[in-house]
């Protein structure tokens, strides 16, 4: 099924549908939520995807992570990430980084992330977790970061095919099933 199937890459493309389909990824999310299925079945079948997808997309071609994004840093991260910098863990954190509302952790204090060269991070060894574990979708209890999913399909062209494939799989079929 892969095989045949185009991936949707293009970000203006991407940007748009993900607007037209707002309610529909909501509506989705509440299937889910509601959805007589093991946390773990899900996260397989979430994985499975993801490894699919992530096998013909190039972030290195895109880097819209680091484009729009905002990686939060812990304690841990902004020490490594000064470290491999060369600079004090203060003079990165004053220069950098701002303390986020939500988290009360930091992010980058502008976009795109200033250490993206060449869709490249310049400091890779030493990026945050957040950065090493984006989309997220390889972690388990996908159930639980449906809006952050939501959210990453305006950004990530690995997270908007995995969403729209698990629609198909899962929401369509048994959308079909239900009404035949």
């Amino acid at each position: 099924m892969m095989a045949n199937l185009k991936m949707e890459t293009d970000l203006n493309n991407i940007k748009k549908i993900s607007k037209e389909k707002w309610d529909e990824n909501w509506d989705f999310r509440s299937f889910l939520k509601g959805y007589d299925i093991s946390m773990e079945k899900l996260d397989a079948i979430v994985h499975k995807l993801y490894h699919q997808v992530s096998s013909r997309i190039d972030c290195t071609q895109c880097a819209n992570c680091c484009k729009e994004g905002s990686p939060i840093f812990d304690h841990a991260d902004i020490k490594k990430f000064s470290k491999g910098l060369g600079i004090s863990f203060s003079d990165f954190q004053e220069r950098y980084l701002r303390k986020d509302d939500e988290s009360e952790r930091y992010i980058v204090n502008k976009t795109p992330c200033p250490f993206l060269k060449n869709n490249l991070c310049s400091n890779y060894k030493y990026r945050p977790k957040d950065c090493r574990s984006f989309p997220h979708l390889q972690k388990d209890e996908f159930v639980f970061r449906l809006i952050g999913v939501i959210d990453n399909c305006f950004v990530c062209p690995i997270v908007f095919n995995v969403y729209e494939l698990l629609k198909e799989e899962l929401w369509h079929k048994f959308n079909d099933f239900e009404f035949d």
